[in-house]
């Protein structure tokens, strides 16, 4: 793991680091906020997970988390999206390849070589981090937005045992039906649909449930409403009765205003379960 920067922040520190990864056969970037309270010894961590163009600097740099999280006394992670670099294959369109890696592992051709980003957030960065930084194993968070909040969404579900507590900013709710998810899934997973159940959120809920409680927040005025599927998920929630705070918020679209006006309410939301 080589330092990238290191930048003092709400009394911690903010870093960029590098690493040769196995599982994605590149080198990866990620980023890290430690708090002050690390000082004193290991804290929980919140995992956050960013969306289609996005690396692990836009969360980092405008989400606005260091602030809430110096406060409650909680580390951030901001992993890339997406294998990058010379020999890692891409598409012309924005939403396919190169910062759109979907939080899966592909198992399909160009992609399946380096594509493998659920290997990569869920077993090989968590060995890293947890080994150089002073993080509580034991107590893990995890959002995201949009294409992140999918990640978010399907990992939570999948390793409820791993973390305690789960939210999103706009997911894609519900990709086996939506052209945000089906071009992809497809892409990366073959043309069998069936292979991507694990990875649509509103499917999983509605199959298993999340132990707690949800915290989903959703701008009234995202312009890419159709592509995310809200309704999917609140049906899920509904149909599950699945105990979950679900906020349509009116005037906000997908951008990174409606994430940082909502930030300290996620923050708080996973800090309150994380020192629970």
């Amino acid at each position: 793991m080589k330092t990238v920067s290191e930048n003092a922040a709400f009394g911690g520190t903010q870093g960029v680091y590098t690493h040769a990864s196995e599982v994605c056969g590149c080198d990866m970037t990620f980023a890290v906020y430690t708090p002050p309270q690390a000082k004193a010894g290991p804290v929980p961590v919140l995992w956050y997970l960013s969306g289609l163009t996005c690396t692990h600097e836009n969360a980092m740099t405008k989400a606005g988390a260091q602030a809430w999280a110096a406060r409650e006394g909680i580390a951030l992670v901001f992993p890339d999206t997406s294998p990058r670099g010379e020999g890692v294959a891409n598409d012309e369109a924005y939403d396919l390849g190169q910062g759109a890696g979907f939080y899966v592992d592909a198992t399909e051709t160009p992609w399946s070589p380096h594509f493998r980003m659920w290997s990569y957030v869920t077993e090989e960065l968590p060995t890293l981090l947890f080994r150089n930084f002073e993080l509580e194993e034991g107590a893990q968070g995890i959002t995201g937005h949009s294409m992140g909040g999918h990640g978010a969404l399907t990992i939570a579900l999948t390793y409820p045992d791993r973390f305690k507590s789960v939210s999103a900013f706009a997911p894609i709710a519900n990709p086996s039906n939506s052209d945000w998810g089906r071009k992809q899934l497809g892409a990366y997973l073959g043309a069998e649909s069936a292979a991507w159940h694990a990875h649509d959120s509103s499917l999983l809920l509605r199959e298993k449930g999340w132990k707690g409680q949800l915290l989903i927040d959703q701008g009234a005025n995202d312009q890419f409403l159709d592509l995310l599927k809200p309704e999917a998920l609140a049906s899920a929630i509904a149909e599950r009765r699945q105990p979950a705070t679900f906020r349509m918020q009116p005037g906000y679209d997908h951008s990174y205003f409606f994430v940082a006006s909502f930030m300290e309410d996620h923050v708080s939301f996973h800090a309150e379960a994380l020192y629970a």
